[in-house]
């Protein structure tokens, strides 16, 4: 995933800040069957595979319109603001219309039911943890990066205008 999505952004940055919001939802995966005392099954793994997924879709949403107003000329600061106030609402409709439709498998009781409650809390719990990270951490993590990656082409291009000189 990782390779694909650096040949994608041709950077080996910008997907590192992307999944950096994983061991994130893997801590709200954990907290979410610690406080319901629900057991990590097979089920569980599976919601743990399809959280990974969604997770990272999210980061891309809000990393790549980021990336795209940079382009457009803004700066590091004004294009994260612009990032966070375009992807909020997508990235909340996806949050939210799969954690209430993990609801029912999350409470689900009756005959056969067992079998997808974990499924259901894992993917609840680590959505809901994730997407707070998502929408705080990721673009703090990607200025922080950004910022440094400006200097660092600002020390080589005054070392190129010293050599020349």
């Amino acid at each position: 995933v990782y390779i694909v999505m650096a040949s994608q952004f041709e950077s080996f940055t910008y997907p590192f800040v992307i999944m950096f919001s994983i061991p994130f939802a893997m801590t709200g995966v954990f907290l979410g069957l610690a406080v319901t005392s629900t057991p990590l099954d097979l089920m569980g793994l599976i919601g743990a595979m399809m959280l990974i997924g969604i997770v990272v879709k999210n980061g891309i949403v809000l990393i790549d319109y980021t990336i795209l107003c940079r382009e457009r000329g803004m700066s590091v600061k004004e294009a994260v603001v612009a990032a966070g106030r375009s992807r909020l609402r997508p990235i909340l409709m996806t949050t939210l219309t799969t954690v209430l439709g993990m609801i029912p498998l999350a409470v689900g009781r009756g005959e056969g039911a067992e079998m997808w409650n974990s499924l259901g809390m894992t993917v609840a719990w680590g959505l809901s943890v994730s997407t707070l990270v998502t929408l705080v951490l990721i673009p703090i993590i990607y200025s922080l990066f950004a910022d440094y990656g400006q200097r660092r082409k600002e020390k080589k291009l005054a070392k190129k205008k010293q050599l020349v000189a």
